[in-house]
């Protein structure tokens, strides 16, 4: 069946930290099934024309900062935004969207349901209810997403029927990938890495070549937590050559890399060691994919030199927790009958709980999983299409920038990062994929990174008004920046004898003496004149728990007087969850108390600082 011409399907994704993407891909192996001619990428790499060459676009987008789209798919919502466009010019369009948000956010799936709204002003005709997950769901994005997809499948199916001789393509049946590794025709060579035999106790040192990529040389890595204590939190220092700009709220993104004896331990278990070295090439694989398509890795082109080994090593996320689907692709390539079952089992909607149970709450990796599903073996060809890609980690910049630094043409940046490593229920450790690979890092060493826009959005002019700052944990390194940047600010515009509204950092934490970041530099700040209070919560000091809200509370008319009076800001940065709902609750009480409003008032004057800009809120 030629079903080409009337059948194409293009998926988009907007995407920070790649569960839109991943999201994106699920829905492409849907349409595939649907005997789709799918295409799968980035909002901002298709053009508002393109999208009329379609049968059905569907769109997987999830929401940053104070409601905004993510960065790569802001080229394609500016021309979605055009007063130039006319009502009715995309009714040509058939279209299905899905929304990634956490309702911890006060803008909860605002991106989503933005471009929702946007498509139908513009005559786009919805072929399904849009669908919205929340990070805070026991089950997460498969919270929402199991029974959406499902209920997309059925829809698609009745707007675009199959001949009568033609079915959906089964669960059972194995999709090809797009691309497959290949060894050369011509290839003799072998890569270095095993030439001394011995495995390397750390990744190799060598730069990726990151799109848009800066080197960055480490210049200091010092845990600042006891060593007796539970966790281990390092202020990460580094240069960067040439001058690049950057405010608080900012991010730094760091690309980890996997460590060799997990590498070697994967190409023994999969039996890839004969060709573990071999240089390799991408090859299309169906005869309908376009040589352009991107690859299915990162920082990666056709040219690049690549081996098994470097691939598992620097792009292919074997230590992630695995989504749903990665289950069907490994039940395709066992012989045994009851692993198969029980990995089937894994892809069953009905057992969304199950799953959870045996990798979200333990934490359970790609490698782990393959170790118990002895039985299992790969097609190395195929291994792209199976393990998902290694995605950079964002980490707030925890400085701002000196005039200085301008002048000596460099950008130094400094991070407050927790390493992860924790024990499961099931009394495994586990280390975080990027913060094993920090921890590890030595001065002197040059990693690959990239500087993002951060949602803050701070502005040279707010540095007139006070700022209320709530950041426990590592959420106060963005609050750190900001301290610093208002303060060469300050010093920028002072004027003689003038006395500026004194700002104020809620900071909570364990134990004042075990992390209680950057106390010194707050008494020395305070010492030299800064405006500026800390407020610190220690949760474990005393029998009862005290957490930031309460220290809100306890300075509510403070707290009231900066924002109603003076006209300040709110910013809140840290832990996604409870915590930002509990400071939103406090900051309400609050209103009511010092500035005579009811509950309706409170919350509607809390609105319009948000509307204003006035309430920030960067968690993760």
């Amino acid at each position: 069946m030629d079903t080409h011409q009337e059948r194409r399907a293009l998926v988009v994704y907007g995407s920070e930290t790649g569960n839109a993407q991943d999201v994106a891909e699920e829905i492409g192996r849907i349409t595939e099934r649907l005997h789709f001619q799918t295409e799968v990428t980035e909002l901002d790499a298709i053009s508002l024309k393109q999208l009329l060459q379609y049968s059905v676009v569907l769109i997987s987008v999830s929401t940053t900062g104070q409601g905004e789209l993510p960065a790569n798919s802001q080229k394609l919502w500016r021309s979605l935004r055009s007063a130039r466009l006319r009502p009715g010019c995309l009714q040509q369009i058939k279209f299905a969207s899905f929304g990634l948000g956490d309702t911890s956010y006060p803008k909860f799936n605002w991106a989503h349901r933005k471009v929702y709204n946007r498509l139908v002003q513009l005559g786009a005709h919805p072929i399904c209810d849009r669908g919205e997950s929340d990070e805070q769901h026991p089950e997460g994005i498969d919270g929402a997403l199991t029974l959406w997809s499902t209920k997309l499948r059925l829809r698609l199916l009745e707007e675009y029927p199959l001949p009568n001789d033609v079915e959906p393509i089964p669960d059972d049946v194995l999709l090809d990938p797009k691309w497959l590794l290949d060894i050369p025709d011509s290839t003799n060579a072998k890569s270095e890495a095993l030439i001394n035999g011995s495995i390397p106790d750390t990744p190799p040192t060598n730069l990726l070549d990151v799109v848009g990529g800066l080197t960055a040389r480490i210049t200091s890595n010092d845990r600042v937590t006891p060593t007796i204590h539970w966790q281990d939190v390092r202020h990460l220092k580094l240069d960067i050559e040439s001058y690049h700009v950057y405010s608080p709220g900012d991010t730094l993104t760091i690309y980890p890399k996997n460590f060799p004896e997990d590498v070697d331990h994967l190409l023994k278990i999969m039996q890839w060691d004969a060709v573990a070295d071999t240089p390799l090439k991408f090859k299309p694989s169906p005869p309908s994919i376009s040589p352009t398509s991107s690859l299915p890795v990162f920082n990666l082109t056709k040219t690049t030199p690549i081996t098994l080994r470097t691939l598992l090593t620097n792009h292919l996320d074997i230590m992630s927790i695995p989504r749903r689907s990665f289950f069907a692709h490994l039940a395709h390539f066992t012989s045994d009958e009851t692993q198969r079952e029980r990995l089937l089992e894994f892809t069953n909607p009905e057992y969304l709980d199950e799953l959870y149970d045996y990798t979200t709450r333990p934490r359970r990796s790609i490698l782990e999983i393959l170790q118990e599903f002895d039985t299992v073996k790969i097609p190395w060809q195929r291994v792209c299409s199976v393990i998902p890609a290694i995605r950079g980690r964002q980490f707030s910049i925890a400085s701002a920038q000196a005039p200085a630094d301008q002048k000596e043409s460099r950008t130094r940046i400094e991070l407050l990062i927790a390493i992860v490593k924790y024990k499961t229920v099931i009394k495994r450790i586990r280390e975080g994929v990027c913060t094993r690979y920090i921890a590890a890092l030595q001065p002197g060493q040059e990693i690959s990174v990239t500087l993002q826009k951060g949602g803050l959005s701070v502005t040279k002019a707010e540095t007139e008004k006070p700022v209320i700052m709530i950041g426990p944990g590592t959420g106060v390194a963005p609050m750190r920046a900001l301290i610093y940047q208002r303060r060469f600010w300050r010093e920028e515009i002072a004027k003689d004898g003038r006395e500026w509204d004194k700002d104020l950092l809620f900071f909570g934490c364990r134990n004042a003496e075990a992390d209680y970041f950057f106390k010194d530099e707050w008494r020395k700040l305070k010492d030299g004149g800064e405006p500026l209070d800390v407020l610190a919560a220690f949760s474990r000091d005393q029998r009862q728990k005290v957490y930031v809200q309460d220290h809100i509370r306890e300075q509510g008319e403070r707290v009231y007087d900066a924002l109603a009076k003076k006209g300040g800001l709110v910013y809140i940065c840290g832990s996604s969850g409870k915590m930002p709902q509990a400071v939103r609750e406090a900051l309400i009480e609050g209103f009511q108390k010092h500035g005579d409003m009811d509950r309706e008032g409170a919350e509607a004057y809390l609105a319009a600082m948000e509307k204003s800009g006035r309430y920030k809120q960067e968690t993760w």
